[in-house]
């Protein structure tokens, strides 16, 4: 896919002044707004979304928390505060179809919107990557991936959570990858530390970090590319490579932005 290429991302507002309405909205989340590792997953699947030819859009500017960090640190006012003003906008558009790249997203407009009148057909990036696949929507080459030992680490929310686990396995095994698992995966998977918004306080009391235990089962299995699907297990996962010195022969990689690289020109 070319790198150079200039993709112009609509938002929901600019589409609605015209009559138009797209396929799917991309709902980027915070992680992937503002923090700077996150945007390029965003970038990632933007361009799979351009390359695959889907009529999508943002909401850009419009576009506010889930409330899911609110909702698991305890406040509940906060968070149906900031889901009823987002499900009032969404409604507003008729959106009917959302892809998110965060399965903290994923988890809370699929699962916990619809109660306070917000239903829609929720996706997470990799089910929607994998159905392009499947569809010949896009053509995989392997890229710089292809071959490689990779291990994938199941995002609580998109796995236990919601039981989405062959998704990502299979675009992983699309670009001719090795994939080998943790002991720890699927229905048993691990943690990487940052769910149940431990990503925003201090370590509790304890003699190891959980990422740094989750990024060793990952080190053992031989891997040279560890494969997320969510924001948070990039940074807790990309920290835990960082504290053994490996960020040289271990990679942290985003299934999106393995597939942006895999995707035929």
């Amino acid at each position: 896919m070319a790198e150079a290429e200039k993709i112009i991302v609509p938002t929901m507002a600019e589409m609605a002044s015209k009559g138009e309405s797209p396929e799917v909205l991309f709902w980027v989340g915070c992680s992937g707004s503002f923090d700077d590792r996150a945007k390029k997953i965003t970038v990632a699947i933007v361009r799979i979304l351009h390359h695959a030819g889907i009529k999508f859009a943002v909401l850009g500017t419009e576009e506010s928390c889930t409330g899911d960090p609110a909702k698991r640190a305890g406040n509940e006012f906060l968070f149906q505060m900031q889901a009823i003003n987002n499900i009032n906008l969404l409604n507003g558009y008729g959106v009917k179809k959302i892809v998110t790249g965060c399965p903290h997203c994923f988890n809370t407009i699929k699962n916990e919107y619809p109660s306070l009148g917000g239903t829609y057909e929720v996706m997470h990036h990799t089910q929607f990557i994998n159905g392009l696949i499947k569809e010949g929507r896009i053509k995989i080459e392997g890229g710089s991936f292809k071959g490689k030992k990779i291990t994938f680490h199941d995002p609580c929310y998109l796995g236990r959570g919601n039981g989405v686990y062959e998704a990502p396995r299979e675009v992983i095994v699309s670009i001719d990858a090795m994939l080998h698992e943790m002991p720890r995966h699927k229905q048993k998977g691990f943690c990487c530390g940052a769910g149940g918004a431990q990503m925003f306080k201090e370590a509790e009391k304890g003699n190891k970090e959980v990422n740094i235990e989750r990024t060793e089962e990952a080190m053992r299995t031989g891997a040279e590319v560890i494969a997320t699907g969510c924001p948070f297990c990039m940074t807790m996962m990309t920290d835990g490579v960082k504290h053994f010195n490996k960020e040289e022969s271990i990679k942290v990689r985003d299934i999106a932005e393995i597939i942006a690289d895999a995707a035929s020109k």
